[in-house]
């Protein structure tokens, strides 16, 4: 039976030993087998945990949004010839990241799925923020149009009050500003917003405060990978 390995990788460089267990690193070692998000960044952090074999003799498919359904079947005899990992930009596969897809073809062809312990900065931003970590929900990105995104940050508000289940939602790093000042512009002074940035990193902020108390100072979110987090104080 073919192996499909789910491998986590870093949020922010140099972190290695802080976010990855040695087991982790010593299955990565076993494969030479993998479908990326990128290339380019899969061979970096290949290099960065010291892969024995020379990059150049590991072999790489693409799986990232571009891909089309009929290009995910394709990878099918790629999964059955050998074990494979599967490796995403930042954090655990599937979580926020293309693959999932690859994970159903996997499991209808008898291909054994085996997640690996890593840093997934979802659930990093919710442990550490206080907010209610029994109901909760990823939402991913908000819109991109500014009359829209408000209309959605009150919806995932009154979400958060009525069935107080804590609202998680990202941004595209550069858009970071923006979306901050939506959301104090939108939501009540009272509502609880928790801020998670360059999460394992050298500039890591996770603080969780009310709307009022952020308005009186804000972060420098911008190009910084960041979570948001909306929810009510216990």
């Amino acid at each position: 039976m073919s192996l499909l390995y789910l491998i986590p990788t870093l949020l922010s460089e140099n972190t290695v030993s802080k976010v990855l267990p040695s087991d982790v690193i010593t299955i990565v070692h076993g494969l030479k087998h993998f479908i990326v998000e990128d290339i380019r960044s899969a061979r970096r952090f290949l290099s960065k945990i010291k892969h024995p074999c020379p990059i150049s003799d590991l072999q790489f498919r693409e799986l990232n949004e571009h891909t089309k359904e009929d290009e995910i079947a394709s990878l099918l005899p790629y999964l059955l010839q050998k074990n494979t990992g599967l490796l995403s930009e930042a954090g655990t596969p599937c979580i926020a990241d293309p693959g999932a897809e690859l994970i159903q073809l996997a499991h209808e062809n008898g291909i054994k799925v085996i997640p690996l312990v890593g840093p997934s900065s979802i659930l990093m931003a919710l442990m550490a923020s206080g907010l209610n970590g029994q109901s909760f929900s990823f939402v991913g990105y908000l819109p991109i149009e500014k009359k829209e995104r408000m209309k959605r940050i009150k919806e995932l508000e009154q979400r958060a009050k009525n069935e107080k289940e804590t609202q998680i939602f990202i941004e595209t790093p550069y858009r970071n500003m923006q979306l901050l000042n939506d959301i104090l512009i939108t939501c009540r002074p009272e509502t609880m917003l928790a801020i998670a940035a360059d999460i394992t990193g050298e500039r890591e902020l996770i603080l969780t405060k009310s709307i009022r108390k952020w308005k009186e100072n804000l972060p420098e979110l911008n190009k910084i990978p960041t979570v948001f987090l909306l929810g009510e104080k216990f």
